[in-house]
């Protein structure tokens, strides 16, 4: 492996040498600030050059670059440890790979990595960790997508120190395709709803096995929720072999515990929709048909922002709703979904699907339509296409679907209000709480009043609630 050779402070340096320096001794506050906004990505090929098109972060260092050196790194990340090599923009070594355990990493790079280093480390479990540590100190850093680097520089021979200076070249060559990296209130509800799902997911479990015990021997259940606390009784005396009753026993456990803890995080995440960046964003998703609150938090963790999605087909590549397609020649072939994309948004989108053409008119004529040509599920898949464009058009403009019955978005927005109790909301009322949203939507101006369960309640007038209090 050729090593190049760079210049600091006006002498000529060997590359490992650059780096055995602390940071301060190499002058880094003479050098050009090339960093940008953090939330742009670097496109992976050449662009067109629009009129009043932005300079992504790679243009704007290649172009410092041709001033002042940039180094460009390569962090291959593993469990327990990280392998370093950086190369200049001529792709000549300046760090030979290096390896490091973590917390040898995490001193090396207060010493060595500052304003003027470009970073490409690869979408894993610890990325977004490293990701604000190195963007503290002043580098500029990408998340890489790992998927598309390997397409991209697939090689005959793989071992740590090849994949950390082909990332590095990549990088410095502009060809390197990055992912979004979320802000930290995204992450955060990527959390809860990670965790949601993932409680959910065992809680299903146990009950598929608990119905599938009883397929086994050909019992009756009673009437009724199967699973509900005056049912235990009839679980427990059902006449079972020792270990078939042990694992009865264990299952009813774990639903009694496994409830709990699910209602906890839902109601960690209903708190965290009165919270701005999501506040202002949810009323124009609930008023889609079938899309609820929680729901609408998965769209929103899933999603981010929807500005970066410049059209609805984007959306959709995105949750892994869009047909596989093979066309070459004479050749056009289309076959079932990609499913490359964020699976909670698929998964969502297709549930908000079966809601919406069971409880509306016009989904479930399209769904009855498809259904007769596709089949069910094909069927359900279109619509949950469908209703995803929809949602980037309400969610992206800021408008409102001319389909929206104002009554049914302010049951909607009640069943918003009372999720969270009076915290939620900030202090205020259920119906003040109501009147704001619509105001947010434009809509619901003539509704005085709203007949919610057995109640009926009064609405305040349109545009008499300014504001929503500030949280305590």
């Amino acid at each position: 492996m050729w090593a190049g050779r760079c210049w600091v402070l006006g002498r000529v340096s060997e590359p490992d040498e650059m780096f055995d320096r602390p940071l301060e001794s190499l002058n880094w506050e003479a050098r050009v600030s090339v960093r940008a906004s953090p939330n742009l990505c670097m496109k992976p090929f050449a662009q067109n050059d629009a009129p009043g098109r932005q300079a992504s972060k790679m243009e704007v260092h290649m172009a410092a670059s041709a001033v002042q050196p940039v180094r460009f790194m390569g962090l291959d990340m593993h469990k327990h440890y990280a392998m370093v090599g950086a190369v200049n923009k001529e792709q000549e070594v300046l760090l030979r790979p290096r390896k490091f355990t973590w917390p040898d990493f995490d001193r090396w790079s207060k010493q060595h990595i500052g304003p003027g280093d470009v970073i490409v480390i690869e979408a894993s479990g610890n990325a977004w960790h490293v990701y604000d540590q190195l963007t503290a100190r002043g580098a500029t850093v990408y998340v890489a997508n790992p998927l598309l680097v390997k397409w991209i520089g697939s090689a005959p021979v793989k071992t740590d120190p090849h994949d950390t200076l082909k990332l590095a070249k990549l990088l410095a060559a502009g060809m390197l395709p990055t992912v979004w990296v979320p802000p930290a209130p995204v992450r955060a509800l990527r959390t809860l709803i990670g965790q949601r799902q993932r409680w959910i997911k065992q809680r299903t479990q146990a009950r598929n096995r608990l119905q599938g015990l009883l397929q086994d021997h050909n019992l009756l259940p009673p009437e009724g929720d199967l699973f509900a606390p005056e049912q235990r009784p009839w679980w427990l005396a059902l006449d079972l072999a020792a270990a078939e009753r042990l694992l009865v026993a264990q299952d009813l456990l774990a639903l009694d515990q496994l409830a709990p803890l699910a209602d906890q995080v839902e109601t960690a995440i209903e708190m965290q929709s009165t919270s701005e960046p999501w506040v202002s964003e949810i009323p124009f998703l609930i008023q889609q048909t079938g899309i609820g609150l929680l729901t609408a938090m998965t769209l929103l963790a899933a999603i981010g922002d929807i500005s970066r999605f410049e059209h609805p087909n984007q959306l959709v590549g995105y949750a892994g709703l869009g047909a596989r397609v093979h066309a070459s020649g004479e050749t056009h072939n289309t076959g079932g979904i990609t499913k490359q994309g964020r699976r909670e948004l698929r998964t969502a989108m297709v549930e908000a699907a079966w809601s919406a053409v069971t409880h509306n008119a016009f989904w479930k004529a399209k769904f009855a339509r498809y259904d007769r040509r596709l089949g069910n599920g094909k069927a359900i898949v279109a619509i949950a296409r469908q209703m995803l464009v929809s949602v980037w058009y309400l969610w992206h403009n800021r408008t409102v679907d001319r389909h929206t019955d104002a009554l049914a978005i302010a049951h909607k927005l009640w069943t918003w209000a009372e999720s969270g109790g009076k915290a939620m909301r900030h202090g205020l009322s259920c119906s003040h709480f109501v009147r704001f949203q619509l105001d947010q939507l434009g809509i619901g101006q003539e509704l005085t009043e709203l007949h919610y369960g057995s109640h009926v309640y009064r609405l305040p007038p349109a545009g008499s609630v300014a504001s929503l209090p500030a949280a305590a």
